[in-house]
């Protein structure tokens, strides 16, 4: 799937958002629970992740071009970073409307009404969440995940919720309602801290996954093994969807210009069919010359030595 029919996910959660945002405002005015309000409040958030997700897809889809000639992927991780930050804002607002309720309970009415609205805004949240958690792995996309991820938490969060006010239908203690929320508020905190982690991992070019990194020392070890060839200074990072590889294949001096081109395009269509979304560099070296063993640090800009001649 290209990445542009990627954003009718966005759309999907967009709509879903808008759907549980007016079941749990609902819900919340039928029974004026502090429980139910956080619950409303974290859809709202949802809604604004959801737009900035699609706003974020349409910008990683389009190609690269003079001024990001390695495409706009990393904008994917802004856009996971504003979505952590937007639950932090979540829970000190739930958070906030908890403690106040704390100190002053109020009763509870037409619990059975609100619960069961709840419930079915708590049902499309996980149904969409399940399709965002899917789409998000099999495209490799930290938007969708992110925004996957949010609406998972906010199905464990409504499910504490409706327990928490069922049970002050049961006891009687109206406390129980925004102690209730008060712990939605941490557990979505640790949520978003989550998100802004796995974004600045992002920025900073981390390596591609343990599971991606064997396939493509497998591939690699396919094509050059027969050949008695080796490769080495193997670097791999990812932008968004965007993986990108880099590698340096040692063949012998005496091939010629053609046998290493052909060599080499066969390694990266290799690897192309086997990493989706990937951008493969090789460099092409003679095993025999010792100047091919000096560029395999990570940190090239270091003068290297002069060679005689």
């Amino acid at each position: 799937m290209k990445e542009e029919n990627l954003t009718r996910y966005a759309w999907l959660s967009i709509a879903a958002a808008v759907i549980t945002i007016s079941l749990k405002a609902g819900a919340y005015f039928v029974t004026g629970s502090v429980g139910l309000l956080s619950d409303a409040l974290e859809s709202i958030i949802n809604l604004v992740a959801a737009m900035i997700a699609l706003w974020v897809l349409k910008i990683a889809s389009q190609p690269a071009d003079e001024e990001h000639m390695f495409g706009h992927g990393k904008v994917e991780y802004f856009s996971s970073g504003i979505e952590g930050a937007l639950i932090f804002v979540a829970a000190l607002s739930i958070g906030y409307a908890a403690v106040g309720r704390l100190l002053e309970p109020q009763p509870l009415e037409q619990i059975g009404t609100g619960l069961i609205i709840s419930l079915i805004a708590t049902g499309v949240n996980f149904f969409v969440a399940r399709v965002l958690l899917r789409a998000g792995q099999k495209h490799h996309s930290i938007v969708l995940e992110a925004d996957g991820h949010h609406l998972m938490t906010d199905v464990w969060t409504s499910v504490g919720v409706v327990v928490g006010v069922g049970a002050v239908s049961f006891t009687g203690w109206l406390r129980l309602d925004p102690i209730v929320a008060i712990l939605v508020a941490i557990n979505i905190l640790w949520s978003g801290w989550d998100l802004i982690k796995r974004s600045i991992q992002g920025l900073i070019d981390t390596a591609l996954p343990k599971d991606i990194h064997e396939k493509i020392v497998a591939v690699l070890n396919n094509c050059t093994t027969p050949e008695n060839i080796t490769y080495h200074a193997l670097r791999t990072r990812q932008a968004g969807t965007q993986k990108f590889i880099s590698v340096h294949i040692l063949v012998p001096g005496a091939w010629t210009v053609q046998q290493g081109h052909d060599f080499l395009e066969k390694i990266e269509i290799r690897l192309r069919q086997e990493i989706e979304n990937s951008i493969v560099f090789t460099h092409l070296e003679p095993f025999e010359d010792p100047a091919s063993y000096e560029d395999i640090e990570l940190n090239r800009s270091k003068k290297m030595p002069e060679r005689n001649g």
